[in-house]
């Protein structure tokens, strides 16, 4: 993983400049993407013989971390495991999750839906566990990794995200890491319908890997206009440094990628809405 100081968000290190400092970046096999539901192929029958079925333990989420581009949980990944649907009869365990934002609620997703792009969006990082020994090991390989997408729409407070903004003034800034101590189920932050669509794609973040199947759930789930100013609060350099106030003020918004060119590659869907 490259060094932070490599790449960010700004107009100077953004997304548009990283295909110079990570090629991968270039690939054709980049996310996020923007899913055109026009274009996507049913494949209820394929993508149900192995239903979708996830587990993670309440005690999984181990420690809140700032690393200067979005809030991350870290996990302990056992007694969790996501498997079925494109990953057929592979296991993956949970590594870590972490969430994408906008300056305002009505950007901040990286996937867009018919151009349409939501308040945040929510990642739940797996490695497949049958094939590979690390995380490092999966992340190189084109079936290494499974991430779970869920959008965010501006609502009600939802309780379980609740407790981890309860937490992030304890991260205020890039570097700081809280344990925790009351438990925060990752189960509770995903819809009530397991409707989805998936693509391979790549990690959206450098060094933009392509080793991601994608699984992106078609039902958002609600979070307060609080909760994502609590996100916007975050500061994307380390305490005693000096602000970086010509970029926002040294805030942590608008930290999502945009949409990479689809290509040839197929986009399928599972399930309702």
């Amino acid at each position: 993983m490259a060094d932070q100081n490599d790449w960010d968000y700004s107009a100077q290190n953004g997304p548009s400049t990283w295909v110079s400092k990570f090629p991968m970046a270039g690939g054709s096999r980049q996310s996020p993407v923007n899913i055109e539901t026009e274009r996507v192929e049913s494949d209820h029958e394929a993508l149900s013989s192995k239903q979708l079925r996830w587990k993670y333990p309440a005690t999984a989420s181990r420690s809140l971390v700032n690393p200067g581009y979005c809030w991350r949980m870290d996990t302990d990944g056992e007694g969790t495991f996501l498997s079925g649907g494109p990953l057929v009869d592979d296991v993956y365990k949970l590594e870590q999750y972490h969430c994408h934002w906008g300056c305002s609620d009505s950007r901040g997703s990286e996937h867009t839906v018919n151009g349409q792009a939501f308040a945040g969006e929510l990642h739940l990082v797996h490695w497949n566990t049958s094939k590979y020994n690390t995380f490092a090991e999966a992340a190189k390989a084109p079936d290494g990794l499974a991430v779970l997408g869920v959008f965010l729409k501006v609502g009600k407070t939802h309780e379980e995200m609740e407790k981890i903004a309860r937490l992030l003034p304890y991260v205020s800034h890039k570097g700081e890491v809280v344990e925790i101590t009351e438990p925060i189920d990752p189960s509770k932050l995903l819809p009530d319908d397991n409707g989805y669509w998936t693509y391979l794609g790549s990690l959206t973040t450098p060094p933009c890997n392509e080793s991601v199947t994608w699984i992106l759930f078609k039902k958002c789930i609600e979070v307060s206009h609080h909760q994502l100013n609590i996100f916007r609060n975050l500061r994307k350099f380390s305490r005693g440094e000096e602000c970086p106030c010509h970029e926002n003020h040294g805030a942590v918004i608008n930290n999502f990628r945009p949409p990479m060119p689809l290509g040839n590659r197929v986009l399928r869907e599972c399930g309702s809405l």
